[in-house]
C-alpha cells in the first residue's frame, strides 16, 4: 500500500487525470509520433490532425519524411501537388494511427483513434465532404474522420455516420454547431440501427475551440472597444462547453464532447472529471505536467455567476452560449468560424507550397 501511494506522489498530472477519471480522456493535438509517444506514455488515447498541424510537423521533421516525399513524386508523375499532398497526410497519419492501435483495438473502437481531416475548402459542399471523408476512413482501422461545422458539414455528419463512418466534428464553437452535431449523429445511428447494421465500434465526437472563442472575444472587444473583466474573457470557451456538456448528458446524445485549442490552466482544470476529451499540443502538455494542480472533479462546478454576467454582456457571446444563439445557416459566418478557416486554409496553402518547392526544381 506504501508502495502504490509513493506511485501515485510521482504520478504527472495527466495520467493522473485520466488514472482517476477514466472517462476524461486525453489526446495529443498532433500527428507527430515523437509528440504522439510522449503523450501515450502520459496517458494518452488518441490524436488529431488539420492542414495546420500536419504542415507544421512535416516543416518540423523533414529530414525524417523527406524520402516519403521524393518517393512519392518519383512513382506518381503525373500527380499534382493536391494529390501529392493529400498521399503525405494519409503517410503521417498512417504511421501514427500505428502508436494508437492497440489502444483501438484493446477498447473495441471507443480510444486509439487518429482524426484526418477533409479538404477544408470543401467546407460548402456536403457531397464533396462525404467523398473525402469515405475515402480517408479506410486509409487505416482506427480512423476517424474530421470536418467542419458548417450547414453543409452537419449534414455531411449524418450521412457519415450511417455509413459506420465515426466523425469529429470540427470548426466549433458554439453551442448550437454541438447540438445540431449530436442531432445528426443521432439521426444517422438511427438511420444503421433500422437496417441493422452495427454501432458497438462507432465512437463520434463533436469539437468545441474553447480557446479560439477566447481568442476571438477577446479581438472582437478590442475591435469593438468594450470593456469588460480579462477574467472573464479566459472563461468564455469553458463557459460554452460546460453548457453544451450540460445538455449533452441531460438528452443522452451517444456524441462525445471534445476540448480544443488550449490557452490557459482553466481549459484542462475545468473539465477534469467530465466524459469528455481534451486534445492538447505537446507544449501545454508539458506545463500541466509540471503544474501542481489538484486533480478533483470540476466538471460540474458553475463558472462563477459574476464572469458569466459579465460574458451576457456580449452578443457574441450569446450567440455562443445559447443553444438558439445560431442558425445552422449563420455557422459558417460567425466570427471565430471565419478566424479558423482562414487559418486552415492558409495552412494547407502552405503545405501546398511546401510540396510544390520539390516538383518545381
Amino acid at each position: 500500500m506504501i508502495f502504490n501511494y509513493h506511485i501515485r506522489k510521482k504520478m504527472n498530472k495527466l495520467l493522473e487525470t485520466v488514472t482517476k477519471f477514466p472517462q476524461t480522456e486525453v489526446w495529443n493535438d498532433s500527428c507527430s509520433c515523437t509528440e504522439l509517444q510522449y503523450a501515450i506514455d502520459n496517458g494518452a488515447c488518441g490524436a488529431t490532425t488539420n492542414p495546420v498541424i500536419v504542415g507544421n510537423v512535416l516543416k518540423k521533421e523533414l529530414l525524417e519524411w523527406e524520402n516519403t516525399l521524393i518517393s512519392i513524386l518519383k512513382n506518381n508523375p503525373s500527380y499534382t501537388e493536391d494529390e501529392v499532398a493529400w498521399d503525405m497526410i494519409k503517410a503521417l497519419g498512417t504511421k501514427a494511427s500505428k502508436l494508437l492501435l492497440p489502444i483501438f483495438e484493446k477498447s473495441n473502437g471507443q480510444k486509439g483513434r487518429i482524426s484526418f481531416q477533409t479538404n477544408a475548402k470543401y467546407y460548402r459542399s456536403k457531397d464533396r465532404m462525404v467523398k473525402q471523408a469515405s475515402e480517408l476512413a479506410s486509409t487505416v482501422k482506427n480512423s476517424q474522420i474530421k470536418a467542419p461545422t458548417s450547414k453543409a458539414g452537419v449534414e455531411a455528419f449524418e450521412e457519415l455516420t450511417y455509413r459506420g463512418i465515426s466523425i469529429n466534428a470540427t470548426v466549433s464553437f458554439t453551442c448550437a454547431q454541438a447540438i445540431a452535431v449530436a442531432e445528426a449523429v443521432e439521426r444517422g445511428l438511427e438511420r444503421r440501427k433500422a437496417e441493422g447494421l452495427p454501432i458497438d465500434q462507432m465512437h463520434p465526437v463533436c469539437t468545441i475551440m474553447a480557446g479560439r472563442i477566447d481568442d476571438y472575444l477577446k479581438s472582437w472587444v478590442k475591435k469593438h472597444d468594450i470593456l469588460i473583466c480579462s477574467e472573464a474573457l479566459d472563461m468564455a470557451g469553458v463557459a460554452v462547453v460546460k453548457n453544451a456538456y450540460r445538455l449533452y448528458k441531460e438528452r443522452g446524445y451517444r456524441t462525445k464532447l471534445l476540448v480544443a485549442a488550449f490557452r490557459n490552466q482553466h481549459h484542462w482544470e475545468e473539465f477534469i472529471g467530465g466524459d469528455i476529451i481534451l486534445t492538447i499540443t505537446k507544449d501545454w502538455q508539458e506545463k500541466y505536467n509540471a503544474s501542481d494542480v489538484e486533480i478533483k472533479n470540476n466538471i460540474d462546478k458553475p463558472v462563477n455567476q459574476n464572469l458569466l454576467n459579465e460574458l451576457l454582456k456580449l452578443d457574441e457571446f450569446k450567440k455562443a452560449y445559447f443553444e438558439d444563439g445560431l442558425s445552422m445557416e449563420e455557422f459558417e459566418h460567425y466570427g471565430a468560424f471565419l478566424a479558423t478557416m482562414n487559418q486552415f486554409l492558409n495552412g494547407y496553402d502552405d503545405l501546398v507550397k511546401l510540396i510544390r518547392s520539390y516538383m518545381i526544381l
